[in-house]
């Protein structure tokens, strides 16, 4: 049996060169980048990272010379600390752009005690302390407000240097249209100002035929982004890859490949979860979609969230390269 050919590093191919498409492109206010930086799978596969970067600050410098734009996601396992939002902001470049995931607690994700702040989870009633989850239901509404107000005090180094771009609140399948939802998607855009929410749903429910018009219409009013999506169809989980743009000055689509395989399966990491590799001409659908986007919002982030060994980045590459060579 043949020796399996081993794949290219993707830093050898052209489209990585320090500067290239994706930066320029950056020019034409279409952001391209992926959703980790420092996915473990795609540190360890050798394949974008040459072998002497090896620390975090060298990691973020590398990439940000080829990408102009990054989506921070472990701010939702977290809250994120604000050093550590100062050291992002030093080692990345002028215009370059951080995307920062919601703390989970501030999405109706079961968050473990253990990661709420130390003074907050001292607090908390001892039959809540000891639960394994807790969601913000549990919590009295002072809670709920401080811990998103401590979230969003830890970005503002990012903010003070002009680097911060939406605040992704990723909503759960179980978040599904009714009162509830709608006034909390209602309470959002106060809570975050002056920062950009967007948001995504992931409940096939808010943009089927019967709620798509209201859901559109109800973030577009708040002035509250729409997240746009290319994932695997024929879940309760799965939302339509609908073009949509609800605020004036950012459209944001995430790319979380079409691995319906792993989609819903139990016990799989997040990078086996979203393991695809896109071909070409499933990007190339993207190219005059992205382009209508541009057309009504002043910037598009398009992020590659299929972030399994080097497929993000070099499906990040392609695509900055296929807008590259499009007339704006």
């Amino acid at each position: 049996m043949p020796a399996k050919k081993k794949a290219a590093p993707a830093r050898d191919d052209d489209r990585f060169a320090p500067g290239g498409p994706a930066w320029d492109v950056r020019d034409r206010s279409l952001l391209v980048g992926v959703t980790a930086w420092t996915e473990p799978t795609l540190v360890k596969s050798g394949l974008f990272y040459p072998d002497d970067v090896t620390s975090a600050e060298e990691r973020l410098r590398y990439y940000a010379a080829h990408f102009p734009i990054t989506e921070v996601d472990s701010t939702y396992y977290a809250p994120p600390a604000r050093n550590v939002a100062q050291a992002w902001a030093e080692r990345s470049p002028d215009g370059f752009v951080f995307d920062v995931k919601a703390y989970r607690l501030l999405t109706e994700h079961p968050t473990p005690p253990g990661s709420l702040w130390r003074d907050i989870r001292e607090d908390l009633p001892a039959d809540l302390a000891k639960k394994r989850n807790v969601y913000p239901k549990d919590l009295p509404a002072e809670v709920r407000d401080e811990a998103m107000r401590r979230f969003l005090d830890a970005l503002s180094p990012l903010r003070d240097a002009g680097k911060l771009g939406v605040i992704l609140f990723q909503f759960p399948q179980w978040f599904v249209p009714g009162k509830h939802a709608f006034d909390a998607l209602d309470a959002l855009a106060p809570a975050v100002a002056p920062d950009r929410a967007a948001v995504e749903f992931r409940q096939h429910l808010w943009m089927d035929e019967k709620h798509a018009e209201r859901t559109l219409t109800f973030l577009d009013e708040r002035d509250l982004v729409y997240v746009c999506v290319d994932e695997p169809q024929g879940f309760k989980s799965s939302v339509p890859p609908t073009v949509a743009a609800t605020a004036d000055d950012v459209a944001v689509v995430r790319f979380h490949g079409r691995n319906a395989e792993t989609w819903e399966k139990k016990g799989v990491t997040a990078a086996e979860r979203f393991a695809y590799d896109y071909p070409d001409r499933e990007l190339e659908e993207w190219v005059p979609k992205l382009q209508e986007l541009r057309n009504d919002a002043k910037s598009v982030h398009a992020l590659m969230n299929n972030c399994y060994r080097d497929f993000g980045v070099r499906n990040g590459a392609t695509l900055a390269a296929m807008l590259d060579e499009t007339e704006e």
